[in-house]
């Protein structure tokens, strides 16, 4: 099984970093003929509109759709998310989603690059205690169709700060909020698990894009 992460804008190395550490094949993704020769794939946090952009640029935008729909398992984290939500809320009229998960998603959600934080997230399938997760100018979740599973949700709060603090925005109010959720062979995160060193969730990832392969060789 190979595994690639889209890498025409944002933290790909990283990603690619945390799936050799589960000793999985991976490589860069910036073209359909690259898109053509993985199982799986992840779209990185970075800049949405960019990636949104580059995609277009480089003619991914119509194959990602293709292979996603097809059920190539996938998984977003942060701009990821976006990427893979059927409507983006306070995004750009010129960016254009890959879609494939019933869901609303508000970009910049939780605030600028000043509002920054790390919170608690207890996700459903995964054991191993909540996770340290890191939110980088976070999109959260809206709401959701009725396939779509939410499996995590803001437990806790490093505390505002920034434009957040200026606003109110407090434990309180960012608890609660939809930051991981599944549909089928898509999974998405509003956090970066690739920053912390916790590889629970590419494993699990990698887990489903396994699980995906047998059923299909079956």
């Amino acid at each position: 099984m190979i595994i690639g992460v889209l890498a025409l804008q944002g933290d790909t190395r990283e990603h690619l970093h945390a799936l050799a550490e589960l000793d999985v094949i991976a490589r860069p993704v910036r073209r359909p003929d690259e898109l053509d020769s993985v199982d799986a794939l992840i779209i990185p946090g970075g800049e949405s509109t960019a990636m949104s952009k580059l995609a277009i640029e480089f003619g991914m935008t119509e194959p990602l759709r293709k292979r996603i729909g097809g059920g190539m398992p996938t998984y977003g984290s942060c701009a990821g998310m976006i990427m893979l939500a059927g409507s983006i809320l306070d995004g750009r009229a010129d960016q254009v989603p890959f879609g494939g998960i019933d869901m609303t998603v508000r970009r910049n959600a939780f605030g600028r690059q000043v509002d920054s934080f790390e919170g608690t997230v207890d996700i459903s399938d995964i054991d191993g205690g909540p996770f340290s997760a890191v939110f980088i100018r976070a999109p959260w979740v809206e709401e959701v169709g009725p396939d779509v599973r939410v499996l995590g949700r803001v437990s806790g709060r490093s505390g505002p700060s920034g434009e957040a603090a200026r606003a109110g925005l407090s434990t309180g109010s960012a608890a609660g909020r939809i930051v991981a959720v599944r549909q089928q062979h898509l999974l998405a995160t509003a956090f970066h698990p690739e920053l912390t060193g916790d590889l629970r969730v590419h494993r699990y990832f990698v887990e489903m894009a396994r699980e995906a392969g047998q059923t299909t060789e079956g």
